[in-house]
């Protein structure tokens, strides 16, 4: 099915709030807690850890049954695999910093799978109160492009561009694209880590965290906080972690990923 997966923004989320499941969360803090900037084994374990918790494999019955499609004692949901690091576009790469790589580890996601086939991705990430699962989303998106990533450039950091929601794999000084939206930005064939810097820091360095643009509201929250054709922000990636974590505390913590069919190509990201 041709079809592009977008990420909801935490309007969003409180406006969908009646399909969502409520699970206990921490308080969020006046600070973002930083997220690590490589995954190692204790991090997977304590990311692990979380995802297979009673509680959450209880949230996650819920979760799965939310549209009556199974019943909450027959779901059975089950964690497969370890925990994998999701990446985002880096605003230090986009800011031009010296050395910076061109994405961050935004949270670590564990695979979870119902009985009757359905999927989702418990997002995990550091806290105030330790590792803990923020959000739940529907689909595979993360474990399927981390996978085709490292068959189409081995090695190579797999990372999401979510203001226009493309993914893409990148290794030394190459950008290759793992989506059709990533595709429409850079070229079936992929291009130059440079050229990809000059093409993100013109659509987004004018709207970097401290930016006139952040200040008046425009880049708050996560990243992909408003559609393309909005105007799109580069966050850093803990202000999203931190955001689900006051959802949760709210009493919503998952949401569905809505799909939207490519009925013409996706507007440009401004630059202006």
């Amino acid at each position: 099915m041709t079809a592009m997966t977008q990420r909801a923004a935490a309007a969003v989320l409180a406006a969908t709030a009646a399909v969502l499941v409520a699970v206990p969360a921490p308080q969020a803090s006046a600070a973002p807690v930083p997220q690590p900037r490589s995954v190692t084994a204790e991090t997977r374990a304590a990311a692990g850890q979380a995802a297979a918790a009673p509680g959450t494999l209880a949230t996650l019955s819920r979760f799965f049954a939310r549209e009556g499609k199974i019943a909450p004692d027959a779901v059975r949901p089950r964690i497969e695999g370890e925990p994998i690091p999701v990446n985002h576009l880096s605003p230090d790469f986009v800011a031009g910093r010296a050395g910076a790589p061109v994405a961050r580890l935004e949270f670590l996601a564990s695979k979870a799978v119902a009985s009757d086939g359905q999927q989702a991705a418990l997002w995990t990430a550091r806290t105030e109160a330790g590792w803990q699962v923020v959000n739940i989303a529907t689909g595979d998106d993360e474990f399927r492009y981390a996978q085709l990533g490292a068959v189409k450039l081995p090695g190579g950091t797999v990372f999401r561009e979510p203001q226009i929601d493309a993914w893409y794999v990148a290794a030394g000084s190459r950008v290759l694209p793992l989506d059709e939206d990533a595709e429409r930005a850079v070229g079936a064939g992929g291009t130059s880590l440079a050229a990809y810097r000059t093409r993100v820091m013109r659509a987004y360095g004018d709207k970097l965290p401290g930016s006139a643009y952040a200040k008046g509201g425009g880049a708050g929250g996560y990243a992909d906080a408003a559609p393309p054709a909005a105007g799109p922000s580069v966050a850093p990636a803990a202000a999203g972690v931190a955001g689900a974590v006051a959802l949760g505390a709210a009493g919503v913590i998952g949401f569905r990923r809505s799909r939207r069919p490519r009925t013409s190509p996706t507007p440009a990201p401004p630059s202006r």
